[in-house]
């Protein structure tokens, strides 16, 4: 796949209605990344794209951009006087000016520090509530994390948080299909497997574990297997455009040009986002 062909999947990381909305990821040159793997309430649970997650060559994305740019002199001296009335609050008042930390640095894109303030409410208070929103915000920043030892870090962090709130819930199902992806360019990468199929033993209809299982399955060039895997999503959820769109991508690299035409004309039907669209139409040159 040419590596123009991108996709921004979505600009929220939040689940909406039960289903999973992807952070503002841009997948460049998708086959080289797929074919060469590296050696709350609770329903507001964000999900890093899988794909990011699972292939991050460092190569910088809009988001990443985003993330790291530098503070502007009036953000970084309001940083550091929320800083300083966090160091110095009673222990009554540590949560309210955490929580006005949090909400500071997600409004500059800094996810990473908006989780450790998360962490420190949960460390605080850790309620079920606290762990898995903890355990959210430091996976939402591991989806951006573009260096390895920060991304290794940030991977740690999540799973302690899940751990600790699947411990008090083991019926947190988006916690484990999240925490399963922090361990893919781990040592032990079959631990996310294992995690993402407990997640079918107890929902097999469930939708993020499918996705993320067909992400792998893509990652590792087992497209058939990809293939199935977004086809059980779409028998419950036909009109999920990210499942199909993954389809027709797995199609399109399975050599089933017929099928994967008409999955990709289906998503193209419906698609109002240029960059995909754009690269449905560099897989359909393809295919020429």
């Amino acid at each position: 796949m040419k590596a123009s062909t991108v996709l921004v999947i979505a600009s929220t990381v939040v689940l909406s209605a039960g289903l999973y909305s992807l952070p503002r990821v841009v997948v460049q040159n998708a086959s080289k990344q797929l074919g060469n793997a590296p050696g709350g309430r609770s329903t507001n649970t964000p999900v890093a794209d899988s794909l990011n997650v699972a292939a991050n060559t460092g190569e910088k994305t809009e988001a990443d951009v985003q993330h790291n740019e530098p503070l502007t002199p009036d953000q970084q001296k309001k940083a550091e006087g929320l800083q300083k009335r966090f160091a110095s609050a009673q222990s009554a008042d540590r949560k309210s000016v955490a929580e006005q930390l949090i909400t500071f640095f997600r409004s500059v894109n800094r996810f990473d520090s908006a989780a450790y303030y998360a962490g420190e409410i949960a460390k605080i208070d850790p309620t079920e509530e606290a762990n898995l929103r903890a355990g959210n915000q430091y996976f939402e920043a591991y989806g951006f994390a573009i260096a390895e030892q920060k991304a290794a870090y940030l991977g740690e962090q999540t799973r302690a948080f899940y751990q600790k709130a699947l411990a008090q819930n083991p019926n947190l199902l988006a916690a484990k299909a999240n925490m399963a992806m922090t361990y893919v360019n781990t040592q032990t990468p079959m631990s996310g497997i294992m995690l993402l199929r407990e997640v079918l033993q107890q929902d097999p209809t469930n939708e993020l574990a499918l996705f993320n299982l067909g992400m792998l399955s893509m990652r590792s060039g087992q497209y058939s297997k990809a293939i199935d895997r977004f086809r059980q999503i779409l028998v419950n959820d036909p009109a999920n455009r990210k499942a199909q769109f993954y389809l027709g991508v797995s199609l399109v690299e399975a050599n089933q040009k017929a099928e994967a035409k008409k999955v990709l004309a289906d998503v193209k039907a419906n698609e109002k986002d240029p960059q995909i669209l754009a690269a449905i139409k560099e897989l359909e040159e393809r295919m020429q």
